[in-house]
């Protein structure tokens, strides 16, 4: 057992933070530390370093892709301008660095590459004995992860161990664990009930679609292009707190004509969301780490549907070429792709199988037990 485990998040994205929470989850499920504490790295800097990290990310997700896609490769470079990068970092850090030198955590867990960052200059200095892991919350690897003092690198394919290890990390430092995941996500929940429970029908194919992951008003067009479907089917749209667009939605599907194969259930914000997973039989929507690995291991087939430039076009090369997603960049053809997969069941369970093979729904356990491995 740990003393001190302090979780470090970054607010960029909910991800990172959605990471952290199921690996101080897993701790506590599994008594590893008498104290664990999850912190966002973002509330320990300075206002404008912060707004930059988050709202400026978000703002660019939404209206200039393209740049931040290009931004990702361009800072893609290992080891190249680690020491300027570190100077600003440092620069805008201070409090996040006073707490660090106050708190003295036996082990920190980075599920962003900020605070790691951070970490590795004050371990090179000695001003900071704990133990340092960073956990991947994509599929691939980004440069801006590499720090030179660390225990354990978490990764979540063998192909991203095996990059690692070409830019020089060491193979015993290296778990592919998968990204972690609130364990609730491995609990078994029948499908048929779990429609039943959420007034779903029971004998249709079920798409789940997160409306949280694209941009503002281009939800309605990818659930316009559902209506398309020959094979009987109901949508469920994930609002979220987005109240407008809850509306919006509700009235896109009360609009329906009596004989559409179509079906449109609106959901605002939820905290079942593994239930409407276990309900589901696709998931419709961008392919960020967490999201995807949640819907993989409730075992559903991915649609991708014009993913970010940058880590979401990797997370899909990996996903496409692992046989667990079909991908669709032309709205109008959405439709028609899923009929074309449902038209093929042969094919169809072959993916299926591929999601069972690829999902790994306990990986925050696996994380904490490696690192209860490392202290003994």
């Amino acid at each position: 057992m740990f003393q001190r485990i302090l979780i470090l998040s970054a607010s960029a994205g909910a991800g990172h933070v959605r990471a952290a929470e199921a690996i101080e989850k897993a701790i506590i499920q599994m008594s590893a530390a008498r104290e664990v504490r999850h912190v966002d790295t973002l509330d320990y800097t300075n206002r404008v370093f912060r707004n930059l990290y988050s709202k400026a990310y978000l703002e660019m997700v939404n209206s200039a892709p393209d740049v931040l896609g290009w931004l990702y490769d361009y800072l893609d470079q290992p080891w190249k301008n680690e020491r300027r990068r570190l100077a600003l970092d440092r620069l805008n850090t201070r409090p996040f660095v006073k707490l660090l030198e106050q708190y003295q955590p036996e082990m920190t867990i980075c599920t962003h590459f900020l605070p790691a960052e951070i970490i590795s200059w004050l371990k090179a200095k000695r001003r900071l004995a704990s133990r340092q892991a960073i956990v991947v919350t994509d599929f691939d690897i980004h440069a801006m992860w590499l720090c030179h003092h660390y225990e354990q690198y978490f990764v979540a394919l063998d192909e991203t161990r095996v990059h690692l290890e070409k830019l020089g990390i060491p193979p015993e430092k290296i778990t592919v664990s998968g990204i972690p995941i609130d364990p609730v996500f491995a609990e078994l929940k029948d499908k048929r009930m779990m429609r039943d429970k959420h007034a779903l029908k029971a004998d249709r194919t079920t798409i789940l679609v997160s409306a949280g992951g694209f941009g503002v008003g281009s939800i309605e067009h990818v659930i316009k292009s559902l209506l398309e479907l020959r094979h009987a089917a109901q949508v469920v749209a994930i609002a979220g707190r987005n109240e407008e667009l809850r509306e919006r939605l509700q009235a896109l599907g009360c609009g329906l004509p009596p004989e559409s194969q179509v079906d449109v259930r609106v959901v605002g914000y939820t905290t079942e969301m593994d239930e409407y997973m276990a309900a589901a039989d696709f998931m419709l929507g961008k392919p960020g780490g967490l999201t995807t690995s949640e819907a993989l291991a409730k075992g559903l087939v991915l649609v991708i549907v014009n993913p970010i430039p940058g880590q979401e076009e990797r997370n899909s090369d990996h996903l496409l070429e692992e046989g667990v997603a079909i991908r669709c960049n032309n709205l109008p053809a959405l439709a028609h792709k899923i009929d074309r997969l449902l038209d093929d069941p042969q094919r169809l369970a072959v993916m299926r199988e591929n999601v069972s093979s690829m999902a790994r729904p306990r990986a925050a356990c696996e994380i904490v037990s490696r690192l209860l491995s490392l202290r003994a």
